[in-house]
């Protein structure tokens, strides 16, 4: 077996290229002539229904079936996964709620540090949501082309945040 060296003698020598005269035979073309990606549909935006909001979650969403999902997921599946994440928040919110005003009560005397276990609670509760959408997801939605996740964005009426499930096609 044999090995091919390159020379060392013209390692460390510098060559000039020569350029070649680029024929003009290739129309350039321009970035607005270039095929435009096909536009993304809207997603689809499910947002809090209920009455109490801790932290921008409210405590149930709207399980109304949105027209724009007509012909790719049936209405009782919708409602089957909306239903599911309203029991999850059914569940954690009112414990959510009650730390909260624990939480203000004993503001002043703990210098704020009574508001973590809220903080840390609505957290637990963001995070048990988005992995029963994944669950939703990979169970049906993924198989229709949807993606379901829980999304943060500005609220309509205020400067406050307010999550909301989404649904996007394509993922």
């Amino acid at each position: 077996m044999s090995v091919l060296l390159p020379n060392m003698a013209d390692f460390d020598t510098i060559y000039e290229l020569e350029e070649e005269e680029e024929e003009e035979s290739e129309p350039v073309v321009r970035s607005q002539q270039l095929p435009r990606p096909r536009d993304a549909p809207d997603p689809v935006a499910v947002r809090g229904a209920g009455h109490i909001t801790v932290f921008g979650l409210s405590n149930k969403f709207d399980t109304e079936f949105p027209s724009v999902l007509t012909g790719k997921v049936a209405p009782e599946e919708f409602k089957t996964s909306i239903s599911r994440v309203n029991a999850c928040l059914r569940k954690n919110l009112p414990v959510n709620v009650k730390w909260l005003l624990c939480g203000c009560l004993c503001c002043c005397c703990t210098l704020g540090c009574s508001l973590w276990p809220v903080v840390c609670l609505n957290k637990r509760t963001r995070r048990s949501i988005q992995k029963l959408l994944e669950w939703e997801n990979n169970r049906l939605y993924h198989k229709l082309g949807l993606h379901w996740k829980l999304s943060k964005r500005k609220c309509e009426t205020s400067n406050m945040m307010e999550y909301f499930a989404q649904s996007q096609e394509g993922k």
